[in-house]
């Protein structure tokens, strides 16, 4: 029995992980499910002995792509240093960043589809866009969030328009713009809060 459940647990997690590439890759509608059981080696019927729906799946898939790109953010070299303000934003608005989507933030690859998916998928998008301002706001010091919000909305704006625009000069122009409008929230001293 043992046994039993340590294959369904090893299935269960190939499943997980070809369904958050393949997201990550083509988006949230791409995923059929019997394709993707095929490309596990399992059978479609076997689908439901894992996930209530394709939605669960989805919710499931969604939080481990984005768990994922959190991983290899922590693990950069920026994060080693202490993850400053300033190395935050140079990391996420750069060059490399914008050309490695598959490995990069996958809320600019997701967001847009998450915002018109099922409450649970929203869900998990909304927790981890919670959790990006939080860290922002963090290394910006402050108490109030309100610059992290729209640094964060900045970024994710900004990746996901620059890949758009592509690998060019306009794409890199846009980078750059706005990481300087960025960069300046960390020179500006902390507003005191009047009482």
């Amino acid at each position: 029995m043992g046994h039993s459940q340590a294959d369904k647990a090893g299935s269960r997690e190939r499943i997980l992980k070809q369904a958050a590439q393949q997201i990550r890759e083509q988006g949230l509608e791409s995923l059929s499910v019997n394709k993707l059981m095929r490309s596990v080696d399992l059978t479609h019927g076997g689908f439901y002995g894992h996930f209530a729906s394709r939605s669960e799946l989805l919710a499931e898939a969604l939080e481990c792509a984005l768990a994922d790109s959190e991983l290899q953010a922590r693990s950069s070299g920026e994060a080693a240093k202490g993850r400053s303000y300033s190395a935050m934003v140079r990391a996420y608005l750069s060059r490399s960043h914008r050309d490695t989507p598959r490995t990069g933030c996958a809320i600019p690859t997701l967001a847009s589809e998450a915002s018109r998916a099922g409450d649970d998928v929203r869900q998990v998008m909304a927790n981890h866009v919670e959790d990006f301002v939080a860290t922002a706001s963090q290394a910006l010091g402050h108490e109030d969030d309100e610059q992290a919000l729209v640094a964060v909305s900045a970024m994710v704006g900004a990746l996901a328009l620059s890949r758009v625009l592509g690998d060019g000069k306009r794409s890199d122009a846009l980078l750059r713009a706005v990481r300087q409008h960025l960069l300046a929230f960390d020179s500006q001293p902390d507003n005191p809060t009047s009482e």
